[in-house]
């Protein structure tokens, strides 16, 4: 930063975290610290733009920031502003949503074309389950919106399962929504655990769908398990958008043909409901803008300018020419979202000659096939969600009412009652989670015989079908 004009308009600029660099500023104006003592503040001294850093003060950690305070706020006067074609835009824009962050940065903090060297993505630190859902609540009883955005650049899923637990064990009404790697921590407990706290939307990064670029990207996904997750996330009635990229450096037009029917097969298949293109913008604080000899990339303005050094000119002279795809993508992307044209060939949706995709029809369905196997981890979370069994020695049935409907299920009689007994100590109280191994050791005491057989047998299923759930 080195443009003095900007000074016309504005007295600070300050980076990264606010809270720290605002308070010494304010101390700063009250008289109370030198301005040289300030943090991470750029001003105009004698006609000259100076950066100030002297401050000893460290940044406010995530258990101290606070609650966000909206008590000067007319909240019942912002309009709403709808832009029908996206429902996930439509999140974003019709009405209003109380903001917090689960955790600061990126858990993941390698994708290529990220600004991993910066504070705001590279320094992780999580905050505790009962801490945020106390700032939820803090929230609601303030403005009288149990509506929230969790602001992360990648929730994780960890926090994210012990969030949903306590706001379920706090009998809490919440509605949220976020945005999330495609990882396969989201497995199929875990996202209906999250649809039962109020979990409505994610959003998450497919990027180029294409295995060689995903490495190249370092995204610590394949398609494969995007479409997996992403099915997860649906089967629960949880809205699924993905932002999608093309243009990234080597890119062919064979891989952004492809790209674009992986696209369309997840629609068809009902896995992702929305999601929008954006073209790869190189940018100096990533790997790619720091290393671009090794993405086979020129960067076209090296010199840094007086203004900002984001965005960097480049040419990629291995790639296809990527602006040539941008309308037929956005144009095919905004059909399909709306039930059109899925069974086009992708040919109709460009005015110049494209390649035919290299992809077989049944390309996501396939993977969709795939069943999730793997048995619980000793330490994952057991929790039972389902309404308080009760089991008739007479007939050996173990029944639950699920509203109108009287469900029963064969158990023999010192099973029946075991779980009778066990399922509402699983149950959403005042008690911690259990884990999987603490219910394995009751099973064992119980003297009910081979765990494995039990737990993979079809009792189990169909409990876990009802609200058994290991996270």
């Amino acid at each position: 930063m080195q443009e003095p004009r900007v000074f016309d308009f504005v007295d600070f600029i300050t980076l990264d975290d606010g809270e720290t660099p605002l308070i010494n500023l304010l101390e700063h104006l009250n008289g109370e610290r030198e301005l040289q003592d300030l943090k991470r503040t750029f001003c105009r001294i004698d006609g000259t733009v100076t950066y100030l850093n002297g401050s000893k003060d460290s940044d406010v950690k995530q258990k101290d920031v606070g609650i966000p305070d909206y008590s000067d706020l007319l909240l019942d006067r912002y309009l709403s502003v709808i832009e029908i074609a996206n429902p996930m835009h439509r999140l974003w824009s019709d009405g209003r949503w109380n903001k917090l962050t689960l955790a600061h940065g990126c858990y993941w903090g390698k994708c290529t074309f990220c600004d991993i060297s910066l504070s705001y993505i590279k320094d992780y630190e999580a905050t505790t389950a009962p801490l945020l859902v106390d700032r939820i609540e803090a929230m609601i009883a303030q403005t009288g919106n149990n509506g929230f955005h969790f602001v992360d650049e990648a929730a994780p899923p960890a926090l994210m399962r012990d969030v949903a637990l306590e706001i379920i064990r706090r009998g809490l009404t919440v509605v949220w929504w976020t945005n999330i790697r495609f990882e396969k921590s989201f497995t199929k407990d875990l996202c209906q655990l999250l649809m039962r706290s109020g979990c409505i939307a994610v959003s998450g990064g497919l990027e180029v769908a294409s295995d060689r670029l995903l490495t190249l990207i370092d995204k610590g996904v394949t398609v494969a398990q995007v479409a997996q997750v992403a099915d997860h996330f649906t089967q629960a009635g949880i809205l699924v958008h993905a932002y999608l990229m093309y243009g990234f450096p080597t890119q062919t037009a064979q891989e952004t043909v492809d790209s674009l029917e992986v696209v369309r097969q997840l629609v068809e298949n009902g896995v992702i409901h929305s999601g929008f293109w954006h073209q790869f913008a190189l940018t100096a604080h990533s790997p790619v803008g720091l290393n671009p000899d090794a993405y086979h990339i020129e960067i076209l303005n090296p010199e840094p300018g007086s203004f900002a050094n984001n965005d960097l000119e480049h040419a990629d002279p291995t790639g296809a020419d990527h602006a040539l795809f941008s309308e037929g993508l956005k144009k095919s992307l905004f059909n399909y979202m709306h039930g059109i044209g899925l069974d086009m060939p992708l040919q109709e949706w460009f005015e110049f000659k494209i390649p035919r995709t290299q992809l077989p029809k049944n390309y996501i369905a396939r993977m969709l096939t795939v069943k999730e196997e793997r048995f619980p981890k000793p330490n994952d979370k057991i929790c039972w969600l389902g309404p308080a069994p009760t089991y008739t020695k007479a007939t050996k049935t173990l029944s639950f009412s699920l509203g109108r409907e009287e469900v029963e299920l064969e158990a023999t009689g010192k099973m029946g009652a075991w779980l009778e007994y066990i399922l509402p100590k699983l149950s959403m109280g005042t008690e911690k989670t259990g884990t999987f191994q603490e219910f394995e050791k009751k099973f064992s005491q119980a003297g009910l015989g081979d765990f494995k057989g039990f737990w993979e047998g079809e009792l189990v299923e169909e409990l876990r079908e009802m609200g058994l759930l290991v996270v």
